[in-house]
């Protein structure tokens, strides 16, 4: 296995990382953020357009795990680094969406 398959790995599992929140507010009628919204990932773009992106996002993370290489999802270092990509996306993701959301701080009761 060549680096350059776990490089597309790892961004293949952010890339499925990314299309969970978009997807999932989109098929609940809300809106989210979105690279197309202004200000660019600050704004709100519609449901229909969160689907759209999401389902992309879902297309793309799997060519980039099952088409390139060998990727094999009983071997530990092609899931883990897949893993960790997800992990890392959402790690950045809860912390830039926190600010609108008030994830960051949340309010004690």
């Amino acid at each position: 296995m060549s680096w350059l398959h776990f490089v597309s790995w790892f961004c293949g599992g952010a890339v499925l990382a990314n299309a969970v929140p978009h997807a999932v507010s989109g098929l609940m009628g809300r809106p989210f953020q979105s690279p197309f919204a202004r200000p660019r990932g600050e704004g709100l773009s519609s449901a229909a357009t969160n689907v759209a992106w999401g389902f992309f996002n879902l297309a793309l993370g799997y060519l980039l795990l099952a088409r390139v290489g060998s990727f094999d999802p009983h071997d530990l270092a092609c899931m883990g680094t897949a893993f960790a990509g997800a992990l890392l996306l959402s790690l950045c993701m809860a912390r830039h969406f926190g600010r609108f959301n008030g994830g960051n701080t949340p309010e004690r009761r």
